[in-house]
């Protein structure tokens, strides 16, 4: 890791990089439109999750420990309220992925056998030529050729590229929901 990046953050007494958060009061951390709901099934604010995840992508494998700072201290019972909170948006983000990463995988099998499919359907065609002048045929074959092929790439994609991106949000999702919590 870049040795300047984490030298914008404070460390604890353990040596855990401290990634801190202050606001006025609790409410701030939440969005607007859920103001009513139980801290329990709050969304937090969009630029708090934010900001959260890019400090965990952006400290990489190092400890790290969350520090909230309020203007008044809260009790242990909202403290209590607050962590489970925190530990439950970040779990519903990180099923939120694993959907994501299950529907690319159930892509990938899809394109993978529909490839598989049009090109056996393309070979056949193609030994078929080999015995008739057919252009209308020729044009369609190389068709399914090209169609198989694209079948076969997109799933080989969805698989090797679009995979790495969800599994890496699940990791940071991950370390937040296990993540120490201070509050002051």
């Amino acid at each position: 890791m870049n040795q300047s990046i984490l030298e914008r953050y404070s460390r604890s007494e353990n040596n855990a990089i401290i990634i801190e958060v202050t606001t006025e009061k609790v409410e701030d951390l939440y969005n607007n439109f859920d103001r009513n709901a139980p801290y329990i099934i709050k969304d937090l604010d969009d630029e708090l999750s934010e900001y959260l995840v890019n400090s965990v992508n952006e400290i990489g494998r190092e400890k790290f420990v969350v520090k909230f700072r309020f203007a008044q201290t809260p009790d242990a019972e909202l403290i209590s309220r607050l962590t489970d909170s925190i530990r439950n948006y970040f779990g519903y983000m990180k099923l939120r992925e694993t959907r994501a990463l299950s529907h690319r995988l159930r892509n990938s099998v899809i394109f993978l056998l529909a490839g598989l499919v049009i090109l056996t359907f393309s070979i056949i065609v193609n030994e078929r030529i080999v015995t008739s002048d057919s252009v209308i045929l020729g044009v369609f074959a190389q068709g399914l050729t090209i169609a198989a092929w694209v079948s076969l790439w997109e799933a080989l994609a969805n698989f090797l590229i679009h995979w790495a991106p969800h599994q890496r949000m699940r990791k940071v999702y991950d370390r937040l929901i296990n993540a120490p919590l201070l509050f002051k």
